[in-house]
């Protein structure tokens, strides 16, 4: 860019972004102002934290998520978006990557400076004091860690300062992918403790809001900077908008989705949206989302191809009023979460409070396969994982490759388990029979691995992904390579470390306050199942995996780990069947249903299963190796039958008949040396 160009560049880029921060603010005002949000509430016994809080809180809230998209957006663009360079060995980020990641630095610390800001209004807001007071008395300080939402956005101000100060000196993609990584991490905390946590479904609005937020700021952020890079013109803006243009497809999917489950979590009855103040911005959200999607294919239609004949400001017209419409549609978003959604017409009991549902009849066989549940995190991922290996078999059979039928069936049923343990009756029963968790936990951590990784997953990745397009760069495939190649790969894939994991963190979890911390919240408790998941993948990859790994053990050194680690699995179902008193007490005393045994049988009961149920996967695995095992010896014996054929027809000894003879040739000097010295004694 020239210095003569880059004072009109500056203009144009400010005077966009302030088109979009004003569409944000006047929209975010009227859903305020219809919302009711900002209107003064008199409430005897309680004070009002005055006009500033109820105006700031907002606004800040709205900088917060603005800054938040665009620092996640440039950090995408320049690990994602933008081409690599260097190549195999010395692969970098480009120019104008390393650009995006420093730019990145100053928009995390103007999203930690709106995080703290909107930290101090809501402390205002909950405690019913002026800002003015708060900041001069000790309240921030004493209310911070005992308010989930203070606690939520001091979390967002440390991580994003974190990345700040790291995007100043990051310069090779896998830092880049760490920050981003860590931005996307940041983005969590504070919509998980809104209106979401609190929802009569709160089990399904909880993951609904955390994949609409992931989706939402790649896309709002990734259309700032690819907008900001059209406005700069710069090199690659077609490259960059046809990845972009893929990636928002993709997210507005899983945005469109997510948002309906949110909605219809917070308004089970459609007529809401029309008669309450929350149910009428919901549906100026959804239309707003609407139009953002007629853009997105006018996109794709029309200005992608423009791209290809240089005219760029086709594109740039069309983005910045994009961006415009996706910032308004943000500022609905804030004044939306400032909106309380209808009560519940009933009340809700102590259970349902907990679970999000009210106490099932007394649990029978029947009951755990038909009384189904609905649990949106494990149905996305069953989807996803289906999906995802089905498009890669379809594309190697179009291609003319084979793949084995045998581990497309076994990654199904591997898939079919997780169903039935997350949304039928035992997923509906696990929250209140800790024997019934225990179902879960087994089948999740040492059934369901197992199938998953005789699937071959990362083979049939590695197989049907295509190379990056241009030369140098990091395309899935590059990345999947880079990954396995991965010093962490390395560390955690050792058949020691893998061992440890799959062992000691049961008896981490269970045996101290984790269990008991992650069964009360949502978000712990996906990520104790998910642990369990991982762990046992881990694992079982170490054991029969069939994708490339970093360390490889022979078969009969895999035998023996199997049967080192299993008993440990044993010892725990006996350690939990002699407990004299029950794991996370407060929690099962609390969701204990009348019908059901005492706490201490019931966990009793689940170790007797813990200490049974190691028999179906050692028997499994057994299987699986016994195979593996012959068919290596078999691809061995005639991988060793063609050397042998084509030596032949050169007319020269086989390699393994040289081995033959050299080592026959050893054994009759050692007979003539045995020989001479017996005749010089």
């Amino acid at each position: 860019m020239s210095s003569a160009t880059a004072p009109r560049v500056v203009r144009s880029v400010v005077t966009a972004g302030a088109a979009a921060l004003a569409a944000a603010v006047v929209v975010l005002v009227a859903g305020l102002v219809l919302g009711g949000a900002v209107a003064e509430k008199v409430i005897p016994g309680l004070a009002d934290a005055g006009a500033l809080t109820r105006w700031g809180l907002p606004l800040s809230r709205m900088l917060m998520d603005l800054t938040a998209a665009v620092t996640v957006g440039a950090l995408v663009a320049a690990v994602a978006l933008l081409p690599l360079e260097g190549g195999r060995g010395a692969i970098r980020l480009s120019e104008d990557g390393t650009a995006y990641v420093r730019a990145a630095s100053w928009l995390a610390a103007a999203w930690a400076a709106a995080a703290a800001a909107t930290l101090v209004f809501t402390v205002s807001d909950v405690l019913g004091q002026p800002v003015t007071e708060v900041v001069a008395g000790s309240e921030l300080s004493s209310y911070v860690g005992q308010l989930p939402q203070g606690t939520a956005l001091m979390l967002v101000v440390l991580l994003s300062v974190v990345v700040a100060l790291l995007a100043r000196t990051a310069a090779t993609p896998g830092a880049g992918a760490g920050l981003l990584a860590l931005a996307v991490i940041a983005l969590l905390p504070p919509p998980l403790t809104g209106h979401s946590a609190s929802a009569a479904n709160h089990s399904v609005a909880v993951t609904g809001v955390a994949l609409h937020v992931m989706a939402v700021a790649p896309w709002v952020g990734g259309l700032v900077v690819v907008g900001v890079h059209a406005l700069s013109g710069r090199d690659r803006l077609d490259v960059m908008a046809d990845r972009f243009s893929r990636m928002a497809l993709w997210c507005y999917i899983v945005v469109g989705a997510s948002g309906l489950v949110n909605v219809i979590a917070r308004l089970p009855d459609p007529t809401e949206l029309l008669t309450t103040d929350y149910g009428r911005l919901a549906l100026g959200k959804i239309v707003l989302f609407a139009v953002l999607g007629v853009f997105g294919w006018w996109h794709r239609g029309r200005t992608l191809p423009a791209l290809a004949e240089r005219r760029p400001w086709a594109f740039t017209r069309l983005a910045v009023v994009e961006t415009a419409i996706m910032s308004a549609t943000m500022g609905l978003a804030v004044a939306l979460a400032r909106t309380a959604p209808p009560a519940p017409a009933e009340e809700e009991s102590p259970v349902k409070a907990l679970i999000g549902y009210d106490l099932p009849p007394a649990v029978t066989p029947g009951r755990l396969a038909t009384l189904w549940t609905f649990d949106f995190f494990f149905a996305a991922l069953v989807l996803a994982l289906g999906g995802l290996y089905l498009a890669g078999v379809v594309r190697l059979r179009r291609r003319g490759d084979s793949w084995p039928v045998m581990r497309t069936v076994a990654w199904f049923v591997g898939l079919l388990t997780i169903l039935v343990v997350t949304q039928t009756g035992i997923a509906r029963y696990a929250p209140i029979l800790f024997s019934v968790h225990m179902v879960q936990h087994m089948v999740l951590n040492m059934l369901t691995p197992i199938f998953l990784v005789a699937g071959a997953p990362v083979t049939l990745a590695l197989r049907a992904l295509k190379p990056a397009r241009i030369r140098g760069d990091r395309g899935p495939r590059e990345w999947l390579t880079a990954i396995l190649h991965s010093r962490y790969v390395a560390v955690i894939a050792h058949p020691a470390v893998a061992t440890i994991i799959f062992v000691v963190s049961t008896f981490a979890l269970y045996f101290t306050p984790l269990f008991e911390a992650a069964m009360r919240n949502h978000l712990g408790h996906i990520a104790m199942m998910v642990h369990f998941f991982a762990s046992g993948a881990l694992f079982f990859w170490v054991l029969i995996g069939v994708d490339p790994a970093p360390r490889k053990l022979p078969y009969p050194g895999r035998i023996l780990l199997l049967f080192v680690t299993m008993p440990f699995h044993a010892f725990f179902g006996i350690a939990l069947m002699n407990l004299g008193e029950p794991l996370a007490r407060a929690w099962y005393t609390a969701v204990h249903p009348d019908w059901g045994t005492s706490i201490i049988k019931d966990q009793h009961t689940g170790g007797a299963i813990a200490w049974g149920f190691g028999e179906i996967p050692t028997f499994i695995v057994l299987l699986f190796l016994a195979f593996q095992w012959f068919f290596d010896d078999q691809r061995q014996a005639r991988r060793q039958d063609r050397k042998a054929d084509r030596a032949a027809a050169r007319g020269e000894d086989s390699p393994e008949q040289d081995e033959l003879a050299a080592y026959n040739a050893r054994l009759a000097k050692l007979a003539e040396r045995d020989e001479e010295r017996k005749n010089k004694q």
